[in-house]
Parts: C-alpha cells; sequence; structure tokens
C-alpha cells in the first residue's frame, strides 16, 4: 500500500472518529430530549386534578362547588402482603370486593405493569387521614391517595338544569380525542355538559423519581418539572335560585315544567322540570343512576326544552296577532259563538259566554270560534294564489315568534317542536284537497303544532316586550366568561309592534277583569301587580287534558315572563294559572299575601301523579 493511500486510509478514519464523538456529545450532553427520554424511564407522572370551576346564581349565591376527596389508588406490582380486614373496616367496604379486585389486578398483571389503578373512589379527607394514619404503621405498601375534588350543592335549586359529573368512559373518550383519560370527569348533563370546557380546567402534574424497584424516592429534579393545574372558570348563572327552588317547590307531584324569563335580556330566572333530579342525588350519581333512570316519570328528561306540547289556547294570541297584520281583522271585529264553531257536519266546541266577541274579548273569555274564523280568514286571504301560498305566509309568521326550530338557547338538547307546513298537508290530504276547515283545530294551538315550554315562555316574553325578544339563555356574561353576542341582539317578529299592545290589553282582561267577568284567569290576580295572561287547555291523547298559562308583569316594563304546563292538570286555571301567578308574586314582591296563602296551600299540597298515564 502506497503512503498517499495509507494517508487518505487514516484521515477517513479520524473523520469517522471525530464523528462518532460529535454525536455521542450530543447525545449525551446536549440532547435534552434523548435525556429526557431515558429519564422518562425512572419517573412517574402524577397528574393533578384542577378545581372545577363554580356555578353561580344571579345574585352571587353558590349553585354549584366543590369538596375535596381521594381516590384510593394501588400499584399492583408493588404490594405486599396487607391487612385486609384492617383496610376494610377503616373505609367500611365488603372484604369480597377487595379481594375479587385483586383477584382482578393478578390476571391483567401484564397489561397493568407498574401503572397505578383506582381501588376506591371519592373517599372523604376524614377516611383517607384514617387510612394514612393506618399506612404509617407500615403494611401498606404500594397505596396512596390521589387528591381530587368533586361538586357539591350549598342549594337544592334546578338539578336537572345544573346536571351531573361522572367519570369518562372509552366511548365518551373516543369521542373526546386527547383531551380525556381513564379516571378523569366530565360534565355529562344540564349546565355541566353544555359548559365542560370552561368548566373542566387544565390538569397538572407531579413527576416523582423512582429507583429500580419502581419504589419513589422522591421529586424529581426537586419539582421543577412539575405542571401546577390550572383551576376551571367560574360560571355566574341568570338562574335565581330563590325562584328557582320555589318553582320545585310548587311543581312536587305533578308532571310538567315552569319556565320564567326576564323579557328585557332573555336571561332565565327559573327552569324546572318535574320531576326532577335531586341535587343530594347529583351529588352521589353512582349510587342513585339505576333509581333515576328506572324511574317511570323520567325525571332526566328536560320536559321545559325537550317535551313538545300542543300549546292549546295560548296559540289564539299568535293568530290574533298575524290577522291583525294580515288586515283580515281589526281590534273591532266580532265574530259569533255558538257553543263553539260549526262547519258542516261538524262542530270545534268552546264554553259558554257571550256573543259575538270582539279581539279583545275574545282573548279574555279564550273563545274557540272567533279564532277559527280569524284562521279562516287569514287561510283564504284573496292576496294569496293559493292555499299552499297563504298558509307558506302563515308559517313565516309563525317561525319569526321562534316556533317550529331550536331558539339557539346556550341549555343542551333543546327540541325543535313542529309547526305544520304546506308540503306536510300536501302529502297527509293531496295537493288541492285541503282548506281551513280541514286543519281548523290549528287555530287554536291543537293539531299538528308542537312546541316546548321554553318555545311558549319565549312568546310570552316578545309579548311583554310588544314585538321583539332576545334568544333566551343561562349564562351570563362574567369576568371569565363572554358570552355569544347574539344573546344581547333583539329579534323581530314579521308582526308590526303597534299591534301587540292590542293583544296585552286582552291579557290584562283575562285576569283582572273579576270572577263572572268573563276572565278565564281571574284566579291569577294579584293586587297592584297588573299581571296580563291567557290560559290554556291542550287535548292530550295519554289522559287527561294538559293544563297551561302564560302571563307577564307587570302590563308596561315587565320584569318577568311564565309559563306554566302541567301535564293532565285540565282547565288552564285549575292549576297553571295559580302556580305561575305564585311564582310572579314571589319574584315581583318578594313573599305570598296572607289572602292567597290558602292558594298557594293548595298548589303545595296537590298531587297529581295518579293522573299521569305512564308511558312505557
Amino acid at each position: 500500500m502506497s503512503l498517499e493511500r495509507k494517508d487518505k486510509l487514516l484521515i477517513g478514519l479520524c473523520i469517522a472518529a471525530a464523528a462518532l464523538v460529535v454525536q455521542l456529545f450530543c447525545i449525551q450532553v446536549s440532547d435534552k430530549s434523548s435525556r429526557d427520554a431515558a429519564s422518562n424511564q425512572s419517573t412517574v407522572r402524577v397528574p393533578i386534578y384542577p378545581n372545577r370551576g363554580v356555578i353561580r346564581d344571579r345574585n352571587g349565591k353558590v349553585l354549584v362547588g366543590n369538596k375535596l376527596c381521594y381516590d384510593l389508588m394501588v400499584t399492583p406490582k408493588t404490594i405486599g402482603e396487607f391487612d385486609t380486614l384492617a383496610l376494610c373496616r377503616n373505609f367500611g367496604v365488603d372484604s369480597l370486593y377487595i379481594r375479587e379486585r385483586f383477584k382482578e389486578y393478578r390476571r391483567n398483571m401484564r397489561r397493568i405493569g407498574y401503572q397505578s389503578v383506582v381501588l376506591l373512589r371519592q373517599l372523604s379527607p376524614e377516611k383517607y387521614t384514617a387510612f394514612a394514619e393506618l399506612q404509617a404503621k407500615g403494611g401498606f405498601e404500594g397505596f396512596w391517595g390521589q387528591a381530587r375534588t368533586i361538586r357539591e350543592y350549598p342549594y337544592n335549586a334546578g338539578g336537572n338544569l345544573l346536571g351531573y359529573v361522572s367519570e369518562v368512559d372509552a366511548d365518551y373518550i373516543s369521542r373526546h380525542p386527547g383531551e380525556y383519560r381513564p379516571g378523569d370527569y366530565a360534565g355529562r348533563t344540564g349546565l355541566e355538559a353544555a359548559r365542560e370546557k370552561e368548566l373542566r380546567g387544565v390538569k397538572g402534574e407531579h413527576i416523582y423519581l423512582r429507583n429500580s424497584r419502581n419504589q419513589i424516592e422522591g421529586p424529581y429534579k426537586n419539582g421543577e418539572e412539575d405542571v401546577e393545574a390550572i383551576p376551571g372558570k367560574d360560571i355566574t348563572t341568570t338562574i335565581d335560585a330563590e325562584l328557582q327552588h320555589y318553582g320545585q317547590t310548587l311543581m312536587q307531584n305533578k308532571v310538567g315544567s315552569l319556565v320564567a324569563i326576564e323579557p328585557a335580556t332573555g336571561e332565565i330566572l327559573a327552569l324546572v322540570s318535574s320531576p326532577g333530579i335531586d341535587v343530594d342525588q347529583l351529588a352521589d350519581i353512582g349510587s342513585h343512576y339505576k333509581e333515576i333512570a328506572a324511574n317511570p316519570y323520567k325525571p332526566m328528561f328536560n320536559r321545559a326544552v325537550q317535551a313538545s306540547y300542543p300549546p292549546g289556547s295560548c296559540f289564539k294570541v299568535v293568530n290574533g296577532l298575524i290577522g291583525l297584520q294580515e288586515g283580515v281583522i281589526t281590534p273591532e271585529s266580532c265574530y259569533p259563538c255558538s257553543m263553539g264553531y260549526h262547519f258542516g257536519n261538524h262542530k270545534l266546541g268552546c264554553h259558554a259566554h257571550r256573543s259575538p266577541l270582539n279581539l279583545e274579548e275574545s282573548i279574555m273569555m279564550s273563545c274557540n270560534a272567533y279564532y277559527c274564523y280569524v284562521l279562516k280568514a287569514l287561510l283564504e286571504n284573496r292576496k294569496y294564489s293559493s292555499m299552499d301560498e297563504s298558509m307558506k305566509a302563515w308559517d313565516d309568521y309563525v317561525y319569526s315568534f321562534g316556533f317550529g326550530r331550536p331558539l339557539g338557547s346556550d341549555f343542551p338538547a333543546e327540541l325543535k317542536g313542529n309547526i305544520p307546513t304546506p308540503e306536510y298537508y300536501n302529502r297527509i290530504y293531496g295537493r288541492g284537497h285541503w282548506k281551513a276547515n280541514t286543519i281548523i283545530s290549528i287555530s287554536i294551538g291543537q293539531g299538528e303544532i308542537g312546541c316546548t315550554p321554553l318555545h311558549l315562555a319565549n312568546f310570552c316574553a316578545t309579548v311583554a316586550n310588544r314585538g321583539w325578544y332576545i334568544t333566551p339563555h343561562i349564562v351570563k356574561d362574567s369576568e371569565d366568561i363572554s358570552i355569544d353576542p347574539k344573546y344581547h341582539e333583539r329579534n323581530y317578529t314579521l308582526v308590526d309592534t303597534t299591534h301587540f299592545p292590542k293583544v296585552v290589553k286582552g291579557m290584562y282582561r283575562a285576569v283582572n277583569s273579576g270572577f263572572g267577568s268573563g276572565g278565564t284567569a281571574s284566579i291569577a290576580a294579584v293586587p297592584g301587580l297588573e299581571i296580563c295572561g291567557k290560559t290554556g287547555t291542550a287535548q292530550n291523547p295519554h289522559g287527561a287534558d294538559n293544563s297551561v298559562f302564560m302571563c307577564f308583569a307587570p302590563m308596561d316594563n315587565p320584569k318577568i315572563a311564565v309559563v306554566a304546563y302541567i301535564e293532565n292538570g285540565g282547565f288552564g286555571a285549575t292549576w297553571a294559572a295559580p302556580i305561575a301567578s305564585l311564582l310572579v308574586e314571589s319574584y315581583l314582591n318578594g313573599e305570598i299575601s296572607e289572602e292567597r296563602k290558602y292558594l298557594e296551600k293548595r298548589m303545595l299540597e296537590g298531587n297529581l301523579m295518579d293522573r299521569v298515564r305512564i308511558r312505557k
């Protein structure tokens, strides 16, 4: 080999050696990620669960808070012999449960490895402290406590409304990739679910160093790389806790809902679904879930936003307003009633009252025949070329009040209800084979019309505002939370605002005319409050009629609009009107007058559960 060739080979070897040295230096000294990867093999990462955001009412009262608890964790790979009976006595659990869990750990040891798993959940600080004292005496190596917070409910207001928090399952984790791990908790219903992202906060972690025997020796790097948890954001709701609680009390032993809105803001003051979930059950939902789910009255079903009911006679106000806008009636227009509306061999019945009536009187007395004539005039209006066209115009008016679609509230699972269309009737009867009298029941809020109590409460707020509403919502702007701008915007109907005072007068007289003067809602009158209301008795194929009432007060500059919907309650004035008016009186006056205590007592003691036909 020539000298020149030897030199070249030597130079090449030197370059290769130098490159190897540089690479080793980078790996061992400079490359932090490689060092961290190696460190990860000898560290244990323990999550720090953040405090979930607190939920308050509009006046600052805590509706949902937090309290400390512990999960008892075990690392099966490091467990030695321990006193099973002492453990069971401390926590009040069956020894069979503990033995079965450890059998399961042994069967799955290869999969579990050196991971820690939850043995017992949501232990009180007192029980965990007692165990820590027991552990200090020795014999419980491999057991440790994971601190976390769980929900507590200082005030019994709005179980269905607030919703519950529970541990995520595999399905929930798969639907939220990268956000949750086994052992995490999330809001599953109600406000807890709707505002999960803001309420949950961000997890932190402690990093501990472990030795070759997988024993924790202390904090990694003295805790310098630990990550602090970020607490969830607090939420201020629009709910008035006192009003919500009183509404729930009035609705005990009744099936239905009660909704109250502040008309000027669209803020929901109370949203009651009955029967509902008690907050004591929410606090320990795991123990009560089967019982709640098996209840035939479906307490987890929020009737205020998820049940579609016929609005009954409350809907007459809608048709009256459309009639005014379309010019087919004026406030002075009178129609006769002979115990109902007669067409051909058919009759849509009505109760006894004087006849004929004008618009204001028709609302006051809730005359069925009047609104049959109004609907007939609307659908047979010659300005439209066909029944399809006039029906489409009617639909557009009704949609503008918020019916037939989700209102867009910030409450989850809101139902859209149903407003019939010409296309629907064409499918049922055939094009050209139906007319106003064919579908006359929609004139009084029956037939194919369906809406939620929230829809009806929003409509009542619209009338109170004389033609506009703000989308109902349940979360207020606060330091931590900014709500969607749409919850500050007015939504105007297609009916001119000048027409609304004409129906408001009728609603005022329905309540304030006095018994025997024709007002169907005189039982709802409260001196000095100027309540304006409309009764409804909605036909129900599943038993007795539903009792319905909507009202607002005072007549000018209204502060509250309320809808009460009582399943199988009969006439609107029997149950719904008293309950709604008591809620209004409580909110505006702060108490129930002595003169109406008898009414409050009757509503509180009333039990209508045996009237409700259970649908399996």
